[in-house]
């Protein structure tokens, strides 16, 4: 109930029940919900006795926690939200997490959206130029992995690098000293004993050869094709015995053992060891063009003529070594198809090493083909009606049958390895397999 006061003029002066003007305006601010407004209390007049001093005004309250948000609060939500309709970035980076998190720079993060099928033009449905303003705005977005990089497990990426082994570096020479020791044994040997002799040798040389490609940069990342073997080792028995029976074939022979080209098959032997430094040359130069280069086009720019490079160096050392064997042996000849094949095995085996392995396998069979055609088509010449098989070989002479087979093989892995193997994404640290 409300007391009444009597003063001057007897003027009734009504105290309310409700809280202080300051108390109701606080209540007021902090419920939503509208509340009956005090009646106010009149001015007391002049002369009144002053009443009790008001208590102070306390200090705002803060909202309670059940109170309402403002309206202007959930637009950051429909922010958020909006972006995700129009960032079509983020699920590529979700898709490629890892990838980016690991990589120590944006030419990483291309080469390995280069190596799963991005190109320019997928990077501009993302609105981008080209795959590497993709890839920096990617690597920009995610945040890196803190830890030493020989704390995190690096994956395989290509051919070993760095210091070549000790222990590679004596495989390098095996398959050199193991051929050298069979055409020895060949040429120190008479009758049936030189025939076990070379084909101990040539059967030695294969393991060898089979040890030797374990190791090192030319070994295999995802493992060869079925038959890619079998093409180098009937290529490697042409060159030891195919020109010889095949002239002997064209004069109408054979009638009597024909002579064997081991000059050839000394010079290829001692061809492998620059081929293993021509391989390791190309691998170590391309992942410091790697971490040096800020762009594809820029490290593919760079890429290539080290490539060129490595196969002009391996194509004049077989040559050299070839020749030298011939001297050596009594050959005359220049062994141009010889030298030809030094440098379609090694493009062949560089390009399985990065995991190209479809490539090398259809070419090789494709020269094997060739050669054993020309074989065919001769000794089929003697078929009644069939002499003008024979015409094509005899007119280029049987010399050039290796000539050409390997030429134009060579030729092929040449343009496949300047598109392939200039990509930033075959030296990338990438999955085993990723490659075809």
């Amino acid at each position: 109930m409300s007391k009444s006061r009597t003063g001057v003029g007897d003027a009734p002066v009504i105290e309310p029940e409700s809280a202080p003007p300051s108390e109701v305006g606080t209540t007021a601010a902090a419920t939503p919900e509208p509340t009956p407004e005090p009646t106010p209390a009149p001015t007391p007049a002049p002369g009144l006795a002053p009443g009790p001093e008001p208590a102070p005004e306390p200090a705002p309250a803060p909202a309670p926690e059940s109170a309402p948000a403002p309206a202007s609060e959930p637009a950051p939500q429909r922010r958020v939200a909006r972006r995700g309709a129009v960032d079509p970035v983020k699920a590529l980076i979700h898709r490629h997490r890892e990838l980016c998190e690991r990589a120590v720079d944006p030419l990483e993060i291309a080469a390995g959206l280069e190596a799963h099928g991005v190109t320019d033009r997928t990077a501009a449905r993302y609105r981008h130029r080209d795959v590497f303003s993709l890839a920096e705005e990617m690597y920009a977005r995610v945040p890196r992995d803190e830890r030493p990089a020989a704390v995190r497990a690096a994956p395989e990426a290509g051919p070993a690098l760095g210091r070549p082994p000790r222990a590679h570096a004596l495989l390098a020479l095996l398959p050199p000293a193991v051929g050298a020791a069979t055409v020895a044994a060949y040429q120190l040997t008479h009758g049936r004993d030189r025939l076990i002799a070379l084909a101990v040798g040539v059967l030695a040389l294969a393991v060898a050869l089979r040890i030797a490609l374990r190791r090192g940069p030319l070994r295999a990342r995802s493992g060869a094709v079925p038959g890619t073997r079998a093409w180098s080792l009937f290529l490697l028995l042409y060159a030891l015995v195919g020109d010889g029976f095949l002239r002997a074939a064209l004069a109408g022979g054979p009638d009597a053992p024909w002579p064997l080209d081991t000059a050839a098959l000394l010079g290829l032997a001692l061809a492998y060891a620059p081929a293993v430094w021509c391989a390791r040359i190309f691998a170590v130069g391309a992942q410091r063009r790697l971490g040096q280069s800020r762009g594809l086009e820029e490290f593919a720019a760079g890429a290539r003529p080290l490539l060129l490079a490595v196969v002009a160096l391996q194509a004049g050392a077989a040559f050299g070594l070839l020749v030298l064997a011939g001297r050596l042996l009594g050959r005359a000849e220049p062994p141009y198809g010889a030298a030809l094949l030094a440098v379609l095995l090694l493009l062949a085996r560089m390009l399985t090493s990065y995991g190209f392995r479809v490539v090398p396998g259809v070419v090789l069979g494709g020269v094997c083909l060739l050669e054993g055609f020309a074989v065919a088509a001769v000794l089929g010449a003697r078929l009644p009606g069939c002499w003008w098989l024979a015409l094509p070989v005899e007119t280029v002479g049987a010399g050039a049958v290796p000539v050409l087979a390997c030429g134009a093989g060579t030729l092929v892995l040449l343009v496949a390895a300047t598109r392939r193997l200039t990509r930033a994404s075959a030296h990338a640290p990438t999955a085993p397999g990723a490659h075809r």
